[in-house]
């Protein structure tokens, strides 16, 4: 499966925008939970390719940004 292919995969109305995300640009982060895996991709730009990564690897990385924020 390719990257287009996977983006295909995950309905639009599974795509949320990060809650620091702002109205003026910037910081344009959309994530979509799927059942096995995490898509990330950039909300000004949703034609291109996004990351997808496990659940287990989101999780380790959701725990260590809210550790340095600490």
């Amino acid at each position: 499966m390719n990257a287009k292919e996977i983006a295909a995969a995950v309905p639009e109305s599974a795509w949320f925008k990060s809650s620091y995300s702002t109205g003026s640009g910037g910081e344009c982060v959309e994530v979509a939970a799927r059942p096995y895996t995490i898509h990330v991709r950039d909300s000004k730009d949703t034609a291109r390719p996004g990351l997808v990564v496990g659940t287990g690897a989101w999780a380790a990385f959701v725990g260590y940004t809210v550790d340095q924020a600490v």
